[in-house]
């Protein structure tokens, strides 16, 4: 019964095109099964007027306009899979995500290995992708949602977005944040190397830090993630925008592996959500001195500029909202 239900709604990504009217472009094509836990089932898929990255859209809309969120891979990998579990988990949660990479192009994301004591810097190779992916991503959203005719028209509101990656593709995001569109940026066991060089070949350096105009999260996977120190230099040096820092024990692969993207799903989510819909509730998991991730005490926490949390917080047993709508 579950097969029939996800071959059906993932057939709905390609028919809720197929029935557009003369004159419109080619119907995106699903690729693997629907996911995620909230109120809006996602999938993946292709278009042809993107076809270098992976686009992961709700297979029921909500009401409103959803906010965009553009992501990099890990390695900088060509894969718009390689996150397939965390991205569905989040376009299920009322977003539409666009990641860099056809589905299943290049290598899927990897921790990079960290280099030898004393070795000097690795010569970066090319990169599957691109960081100028991402600002193309913005571009192609903002078309499709003025086409006459299309899927997507008026279904983006592109007065929210948001860019991040993974390790390689969280320096993607950060050397594209400067770009006016982007309301927030989430970079994931990663930061701008202290040290020049590294296996990243993104043109990026510490100086980007003071073009940054919007808030900035960052999560690692502690002292054991390779990325650890280069996000803790970033934040040390950041006196521009708000930023929040956690850094939970799991290494340099963070929670990707976990069903439904785990816990850098859900921290994603609720970062998204205060950012990208104003969701009172969600500012109680970032700001304040006693923030929900403060007082949970598998996280290490730090925070710069943030704005006190919106409203009053629920009263102690009482949960926090975990979905959040449109």
């Amino acid at each position: 019964m579950g097969q029939v239900r996800i071959a059906g709604l993932a057939a709905g990504f390609v028919l809720a095109c197929a029935v557009q009217g003369a004159g419109a472009a080619a119907p995106p094509i699903a690729v693997g099964e629907v996911g995620g836990s909230g109120a809006w089932p996602a999938a993946a898929g292709t278009h042809p007027d993107l076809p270098l990255h992976t686009i992961y859209r709700p297979q029921r809309w909500p009401d409103a306009p959803v906010p965009l969120y553009v992501w990099g891979n890990g390695g900088c990998s060509a894969n718009g899979l390689a996150h397939a579990a965390y991205l569905r988990e989040i376009a299920s949660r009322g977003y539409l995500v666009v990641a860099l990479g056809a589905p299943g192009g290049g290598q899927g994301a990897r921790p990079p290995a960290a280099p030898a004591a004393g070795a000097p810097p690795a010569q970066p190779a090319g990169d599957p992708t691109r960081p100028e992916q991402m600002l193309e991503a913005i571009e192609w959203a903002t078309r499709e949602n003025a086409r006459t005719g299309g899927d997507l028209r008026n279904r983006i509101d592109l007065s929210r977005i948001a860019v991040g990656g993974h390790s390689c593709g969280g320096l993607q995001a950060l050397a594209v944040s400067h770009d006016p569109r982007i309301d927030t940026t989430l970079v994931l066991n990663s930061g701008i190397y202290i040290r020049p060089g590294g296996r990243s070949g993104v043109a990026v350096d510490k100086t980007q830090l003071t073009r940054l105009h919007a808030p900035v999260m960052y999560l690692t996977g502690g002292p054991s993630d390779i990325a650890h120190e280069n996000a803790l230099d970033d934040v040390a040096r950041q006196e521009r925008v708000p930023v929040f820092f956690g850094a939970l024990p799991v290494g340099h692969g963070g929670t990707f592996s976990a069903p439904d993207g785990g816990e850098w799903a859900r921290v994603s989510v609720r970062w998204l959500d205060w950012q990208l819909k104003g969701d009172a509730d969600a500012s109680h998991d970032f700001a304040g001195a006693s923030c929900r991730l403060c007082t949970d005490e598998r996280w290490n926490v730090q925070q710069k500029k943030l704005p006190p949390p919106t409203g009053t917080r629920p009263a102690a047993g009482a949960p926090a909202r975990g979905d959040t709508r449109g």
